[in-house]
């Protein structure tokens, strides 16, 4: 009985790994949800569809909501909202992926770090905060004012009128810098394991760690007025069994192996930092008087 049992488990698991080497991705991703609504309506049916399909399922785009995101959608407003421009925001570690057998030349973090430092600008205090003009793609932007410009004029010679103008370019009185300056690998390693009998087990653990710099530049004066650096570790967490056993007298080896690994996203860990760095930068200049945080009165206080 026994034995049996072992064969059925292994012709199972030659089963289940030839599939998985060939994968086939469905073309209905909304296919992949009814599963879930089919558990709330019925248990059965909703176990069997994963359990039956011989697709996998292509995962829907979602909205991240990190906890310092949180933290700085709810950040008070501004008595004053500033203008800033955010030039570059470099990844400065010179960092490459290192994979075992070939070269790659894909750097280790985002190199989105410009678009990250917008967003966070435009998110503190949901818009309350900053006011952020367009200097990445000023170019584009020149160019477009530019041409309605001209078909303005064009315009205004065809029916004979005074040629609009188009409205002044923004200045901003402060330019925000800084980049991804840090980006160290096996910061902390480790792992445990048990075997007995020809069964056991493993996991390993490893961090990581991302740091960000940020600084707020005065455009008159050319002095920088804040400076602020923010870290975000980057856990990666594997573990797995294996069974080594000979039956039938020692005549047959039966030996299955399982594992699964979890590795932290770099780009999260980078947005996170940003974010952080942000609101750091909000709470620093508040301190020192270059803005002011406005004081948002409780509506539950009782009034005398």
């Amino acid at each position: 009985m026994v034995v049996q049992v072992v064969k059925y488990l292994l012709a199972l698991t030659l089963l289940i790994s030839g599939c998985a080497s060939v994968p086939k991705f469905t073309d209905y991703p909304q296919d992949c949800k009814n599963w879930e609504q089919g558990v709330r309506k019925d248990m059965i049916t909703g176990i069997k569809k994963p359990v039956t399909r011989d697709y996998i399922c292509v995962e829907f785009p979602e909205v991240v909501k990190l906890p310092s995101y949180v933290e700085l959608l709810n950040l008070p407003p501004a008595e004053e909202r500033p203008i800033v421009a955010v030039y570059t925001f470099n990844d400065k570690t010179g960092q490459r992926k290192a994979r075992e057998g070939i070269a790659d030349f894909s750097t280790a973090v985002t190199q989105g770090g410009v678009e990250m430092v917008i967003d966070a600008l435009k998110t503190a205090g949901g818009g309350t905060w900053f006011r952020v003009v367009e200097r990445n793609g000023i170019d584009a932007l020149v160019r477009e004012r530019q041409i309605i410009r001209s078909a303005r004029q064009d315009f205004a010679k065809i029916s004979g009128e005074d040629p609009k103008g188009v409205q002044p370019l923004l200045f901003a009185g402060i330019i925000i810098e800084g980049g991804i300056i840090g980006y160290d690998t096996n910061i902390q390693t480790g792992g445990s394991g048990a075997r007995t009998l020809g069964i056991g087990f493993s996991q390993q653990y490893r961090q990581d760690v991302v740091t960000i710099s940020m600084r707020a530049v005065s455009v008159l004066t050319g002095e920088v007025l804040l400076n602020v650096q923010t870290r975000k570790s980057i856990l990666s967490v594997g573990g797995g069994g294996d069974i080594f056993k000979f039956v039938e007298q020692g005549t047959q080896l039966v030996e299955i192996e399982d594992g699964v690994g979890n590795n932290e996203s770099v780009t999260y860990a980078v947005r996170t930092a940003i974010e952080a760095a942000v609101l750091e930068l909000v709470y620093q200049g508040h301190e020192r008087g270059f803005w002011k945080i406005k004081e948002v009165e409780n509506e539950n206080e009782e009034t005398n």
